[in-house]
């Protein structure tokens, strides 16, 4: 399974000067497989930990002298380390915090050495490290479930990728491949890009056994919630989990989820639902200027999940014929796939953030799906899940922001055009004049190539 994260641990590989690399994401998106995958194929030996297997090799990290770990871990794998040959692979290292720690020594006392560290609940004990964090001496990569790009090499639709990523915006895309794109698009909302869902179904092409796999990975999900939580919050965690997928696009308030619990506790619970990476904030925004987060408000929020497969499971939507279920007309999972694919768009060093701008204004309502930087530019993003929709939140925030640009994604054909108009804004009318880029969902990808 091909994944674009490869690209960045090959950089990571061959950069000079270099960082021991946590690897963090949630469980099951194939961070183990990538890592491995990756050094099978660029270094001459691959020593892998896994802590959570062989918990005895934590004794190993109780030490900082990590020459004296190296020699241990020889000893130990019956193999010479080649600082230039040998990746030593520290997988599920949140259970050996010690281990967390050593990365800072690697960095000082074995800079060549390649040394990457992943685990899927790693964000809670990096929240809650005791040791001393290396701050400074590490560097991060984010994974997230596999890209609609991603899942089409799987499905052996490589061709339609490379077509996507060297067309241009003023090519015609014929109608048949639009049609195609926009079916393997639906398969996607169903499947989602978790590697074992994609896999099965690549193998099998049965979307039973892919609900199957759905299946399983929402209960383990489920029962890493006792890791992390009291019993109290694990209990409100499930019904997040079966919440969120129905609340995509919303405003989250605490009252429409439970009013008979507590908002603080509520809180708590997406936070460490955060920290698991199973949901995402969509944080509101005044965007009245670069950076983004300078106007976030902290406590008007929106909330995205892991993946829109596990969202569809969740909601119990199971096709038997996908062809006669028009789920592209579900705004909701229009949204999530697209908040999704922003999230994965690299550099993949950085955590992405993505915000929505919304007006709460009687008689003068009106929200923005999604807003990003690109470079100093404030881009917004609406999502329409037919071919059609109306642009008068859209025209309302170009106009009021001075913007020139925005993009729309939608189930039509792509198409550039100069939209000038006039609109009401408060009690007088204002000119609206920008260039609206309406993309198919497919070219999620491409977006920011385009403008």
């Amino acid at each position: 399974m091909i994944r674009f994260f490869t690209e960045y641990l090959i950089d990571w590989k061959n950069r000079n000067h270099r960082k021991p690399l946590i690897v963090r994401g949630a469980r099951q998106v194939g961070k183990t497989y990538t890592i491995e995958k990756f050094g099978n194929d660029y270094f001459s030996e691959v020593i892998k930990i896994n802590f959570e297997e062989t918990p005895d090799l934590q004794q190993f990290f109780k030490t900082n002298d990590v020459e004296q770990i190296v020699r241990n871990l020889e000893i130990y794998f019956g193999k010479k380390i080649l600082i230039s040959g040998t990746l030593l692979f520290l997988d599920e290292i949140q259970t050996c915090p010690e281990a967390i720690g050593t990365l800072r020594y690697f960095y000082e006392k074995l800079p060549d050495l390649h040394v990457i560290a992943a685990g899927s609940l790693l964000d809670h004990t990096l929240n809650d490290l005791q040791y001393s964090m290396p701050v400074g001496r590490v560097e991060f990569g984010y994974m997230y479930p596999l890209q609609f790009y991603e899942f089409l090499i799987a499905v052996n639709e490589k061709t339609l990728v490379e077509f996507l990523k060297n067309y241009t915006i003023q090519e015609e895309i014929p109608q048949p491949i639009h049609n195609k794109l926009m079916r393997l698009i639906r398969l996607y909302f169903i499947i989602g890009g978790m590697p074992e869902a994609v896999k099965i179904y690549a193998e099998t092409k049965s979307l039973i056994d892919s609900e199957r796999i759905h299946e399983s990975i929402i209960k383990s999900l489920e029962f890493d919630f006792s890791k992390y939580g009291t019993r109290s919050q694990q209990i409100t965690m499930i019904k997040l989990l079966k919440y969120i997928p129905k609340a995509t696009g919303q405003k989250f308030k605490y009252s429409n989820f439970d009013h008979s619990i507590r908002s603080e506790t509520i809180r708590r619970a997406l936070d460490l639902l955060g920290m698991s990476r199973i949901s995402y904030l969509v944080r509101n925004t005044k965007a009245t200027g670069i950076p983004l987060e300078s106007g976030a408000v902290e406590k008007v929020f929106k909330t995205l999940f892991l993946d829109v497969g596990l969202s569809n499971h969740i909601l119990k939507l199971r096709p038997a014929d996908l062809e006669n279920i028009n789920l592209i007309n579900e705004g909701s999972l229009a949204e999530q796939f697209i908040g999704q694919e922003l999230l994965c768009l690299p550099p993949y060093f950085i955590e992405n953030s993505i915000y929505y701008w919304m007006r709460e204004q009687r008689n003068s309502e009106a929200e923005i799906d999604y807003l990003i930087q690109s470079g100093n530019q404030i881009i917004p993003i609406e999502v329409k899940a037919g071919k059609t929709g109306t642009l008068k939140s859209l025209q309302v925030f170009v106009t009021e922001r001075k913007l020139d640009k925005a993009i729309r994604f939608n189930a039509d054909l792509p198409s550039s055009i100069q939209v000038k108009t006039s609109i009401k804004i408060g009690s007088g009318m204002k000119k609206v004049n920008f260039q609206l880029v309406s993309l198919p969902f497919y070219l999620v990808q491409e977006f920011i190539r385009f403008l």
